[in-house]
């Protein structure tokens, strides 16, 4: 492949595919949609993967086949088998242990979601071990398959991979107990858990050709743990010096984390302006982020990498997500500050960033919380008797920044996709097509063991395709059988009717009607923002929309727009990842059928898992969890941020409707239909690169992205990731094509397993917290009324 010029590609449609988008070719291309009436018969072989396979070549990647064939060896052994009794053993025992530490971690300070990769270090660990157990006997052979096989491997993964989750149920469960003094029937709750769950399984499960099949459909959140699978299984004198490199940067990283961790915290956050001036809050809101809720974080430093990647990896986030992000970053610190120093909406009577409701008696020196027990009925509905002699409660400035500019930016997104990259998912909408829709009338269409594509078919179709992975066109050209759609289809409809049962059965308030109004939008979301999450790496967060038609569809019902937001949020955000889990099956070339299973047992055994995890978390850390701050430890801020929306979305009529106080929360979402517009007119008109580049629904995401947590690692999050993703693409592909995406998996694997340990050996997981003896790199934090980084505390926070 030609090396193109650093930061260009050679052609407008490469530039559109390096970015993610459609070309012109592809947006004016006719569906290609074969007859099913054709018969194929495969001659010769149409596909050749020892051609795709480009492995270690030093070239500019450019686009997502690039990668695929680069980075990632393009062969299999299919003798190999993940059905033994060490892949169940260790997936099922690892899928507990991923389902526990996920929701340890919602409960922290800062959103830190477990990586594929720690678990993929955890397993190979164990199943290495358990592949020394002796072979005596068939007992312990069946035990022992010697030896610890890529496709186990993948198999462990998968699993515990979809058990790694922090189930959108949880937060209404804890957030009954924390604010409404409800505490749901267990058996419920969890069948609650599960349906929520595996509805996203189904439908992400029915898009796999859409999501997943593609070479377009990267998920590059996904190279570092395949290539780390790859490098673990194959032959160890190909392999030798990639592991050593790997084992070099975990242990390294691993002994590094306990320093700021535990050890010296200041490090965590080191904000020299704060060091310079300890005395003054705009510094703090602006310098400051140490801490949760604490303030920006511009220009501070950070040398924990739990909290650098904290939402993934910049060194896989691609160069125009990372753009777009930066843009989004810089604008975001623009407009808080804005907004809070402009007064606009009363800001400063309270908190600079806070997700809770305030009460109007709040001032700059107190902050009072709005007492929503105040004006609930004894069913939790709102009393409008009682709102009315009271007060419509406020919000911080900053949050109603994140809600307007993630509002527009969530339309932004459906119509940049539509614009951008209609080639892609229009197919997840092939069902709406007339004739297809008339074969519904058809018996035959019914009875699904008759008729069909045959298997010769359907590889023929696969191997002439030449959009597909290549990784996909090599399972199916050795054979391997592809799961039923009506296996996906029945795991919906089966969890779509528990869940419907679960809801009356909790008496959630949510009517049947909602019920299936939220799934369907977790349906067409999926799809939109499933597509955008393959092709850029980025995932939107919907729930602020969600819970905005929730408040509008079910007025004065907080617990209804929850249980809504159970549905429509969860099952978008389940199916991403379990869509993204698919991707990973596809290229480390594990069967779809052992896939199914893998991902239906982690799902499941994740549910339970977080039901248990966050009983006990509530029950031990109730006070923490309610304050605004918590502590560096223990947070709330997810479930306020949860119940906040629903409380404030339920009085839709009174804060966010035309003429209310907050109408631009609203208005935002028609907005953002009409943000993407101008720039894709003006780069279809004048072909300027600048106008492809720029996803407004990415930069208008993340003018909120500092709306809560610990804001002080994003600086060295975008140092990081320009330097991998631009001067090592670029300018050392040599170099970025063997080891970077091996190197952030290390980081991210010594990271989490250190954190695990000391989340239950120091920090209180387990029970009592052991801290560090307070020292001048570690003050304390805010149960001493102080922030790790220095900056003024603000006395107002209690």
């Amino acid at each position: 492949m030609a090396e193109k010029r650093p930061g260009f590609a050679s052609s407008d449609a490469e530039i559109s595919e390096s970015l993610g988008h459609t070309s012109s070719r592809d947006i004016e291309k006719e569906a290609n949609i074969p007859s099913p009436e054709l018969t194929y018969v495969v001659e010769s072989p149409i596909f050749d993967a020892s051609k795709e396979d480009h492995f270690g070549e030093e070239a500019v990647i450019s686009d997502a086949k690039d990668v695929l064939t680069h980075v990632i060896h393009v062969d299999d052994d299919p003798s190999l088998s993940p059905w033994t009794f060490r892949a169940f053993f260790l997936g099922i025992g690892l899928a507990v242990f991923a389902s526990v530490l996920q929701e340890i971690y919602y409960f922290k300070p800062q959103a830190i979601y477990i990586s594929i990769v720690f678990m993929t270090v955890v397993g190979y660990a164990i199943g290495e071990a358990m592949s020394l157990i002796p072979r005596y006997g068939p007992i312990l052979k069946f035990i022992n398959p010697f030896p610890f096989n890529s496709k186990e491997h993948g198999f462990i993964v998968i699993m515990a991979s979809a058990a790694a989750t922090n189930a959108v149920s949880t937060e209404i469960l804890a957030a009954q107990k924390l604010y409404y003094n409800q505490d749901p029937n267990a058996g419920a709750a969890i069948f609650l858990v599960i349906s929520s769950q595996l509805l996203g399984f189904g439908i992400a499960g029915l898009l796999r050709s859409v999501l997943v099949q593609p070479s377009r459909m990267l998920w590059p959140i996904n190279i570092p743990v395949v290539s780390l699978l790859e490098t673990l299984h194959r032959d160890k004198s190909e392999t030798r010096f990639r592991l050593k490199v790997f084992w070099i940067v975990f242990g390294i990283i691993f002994v590094w984390e306990i320093i700021p961790e535990w050890i010296f915290p200041l490090l965590q956050g080191l904000s020299i302006f704060c060091l310079a001036k300890q005395n003054n809050l705009l510094w703090t809101n602006l310098f400051g982020g140490s801490s949760g809720n604490e303030g920006l974080g511009f220009l501070s430093i950070s040398f924990d990498w739990q909290y650098i990647a904290s939402l993934g990896s910049p060194m896989w986030v691609p160069l125009y997500t990372l753009t777009n992000n930066l843009i989004g970053y810089l604008l975001c610190i623009v407009l808080f500050m804005g907004l809070y120093y402009g007064n606009l909406w009363e800001s400063q009577n309270f908190p600079f960033l806070s997700q809770l409701l305030f009460d109007e008696s709040s001032n700059s020196t107190l902050f009072v919380e709005y007492n929503t027990s105040a004006i609930l009925t004894a069913n939790n509905e709102i009393n409008s008797t009682a709102l009315a002699e009271g007060s419509v409660p406020y919000l911080t400035g900053t949050y109603i920044g994140y809600l307007i500019t993630t509002n527009m930016g969530c339309t932004a997104a459906l119509v940049h996709m539509f614009l951008w990259n209609w080639s892609d998912i229009k197919a997840g909408f092939f069902f709406l097509h007339p004739a297809q829709l008339k074969k519904l009338l058809q018996p035959s269409f019914w009875i699904f063991w008759k008729g069909g594509k045959t298997k010769e078919q359907h590889k023929r179709e696969v191997l002439e395709n030449p959009d597909l992975d290549p990784h996909y066109k090599m399972m199916v050209q050795e054979g391997y059988e592809e799961v039923p759609n009506w296996w996906y289809a029945n795991v919906l409809v089966l969890s779509f009717v528990v869940g419907l049962a679960t809801c009356y059965g909790v008496k959630s308030t949510l009517p049947w009607w909602g019920y299936i109004i939220s799934n369907i939008f977790a349906f067409v979301f999926i799809l939109f923002f499933g597509a955008q999450m393959g092709l850029t790496g980025f995932q939107f967060n919907q729930q602020p929309i969600i819970q905005m038609l929730a408040g509008y569809l079910h007025p004065g019902k907080p617990l209804a727009n929850m249980y809504f937001t159970v549905f429509g949020f969860n099952g978008v955000q389940q199916g991403q990842w379990l869509a993204r889990d698919l991707k990973v099956a596809q290229l480390v070339h594990l069967s779809p059928k052992a896939t199914f299973t893998a991902q239906m047992l982690g799902a499941v055994i994740g549910a339970i898992f977080n039901y248990v995890m966050m009983e006990t978390i509530v029950a031990n850390q109730f006070d923490i969890l309610k304050s605004i701050e918590g502590s560096n430890i223990w947070s709330g801020q997810n479930v306020q941020q949860y119940n906040t929306l629903a409380v404030a979305w339920s009085m839709a009529a009174d804060m966010f409707s035309v003429g209310a106080r907050y109408q631009w929360v609203t208005l935002s979402y028609l907005l953002g239909f009409f943000v993407p517009i101008p720039f894709w007119f003006l780069y279809r008109h004048t072909k300027i690169r600048f106008f492809a580049y720029m996803n407004l629904s990415i930069i208008l995401w993340y003018m909120g992205w500092l709306f809560v947590g610990v804001n002080a690692s994003i600086g060295s999050y975008f140092v990081i990731g320009f330097f991998a993703q631009y001067y090592l693409r670029l300018y050392r592909p040599g170099l970025f094509v063997k080891y970077n995406y091996l190197v952030s998996a290390a980081l991210d694997g010594g990271t989490q397993v250190l954190v695990f340990i000391f989340s239950f050996a120091v920090f209180g997981g387990s029970g009592a917290a052991h801290n560090f003896p307070v020292w001048a790199g570690n003050n304390g934090g805010v149960g001493n009324s102080k922030n790790l980084d220095y900056c003024m505390y603000n006395p107002a926070n209690g």
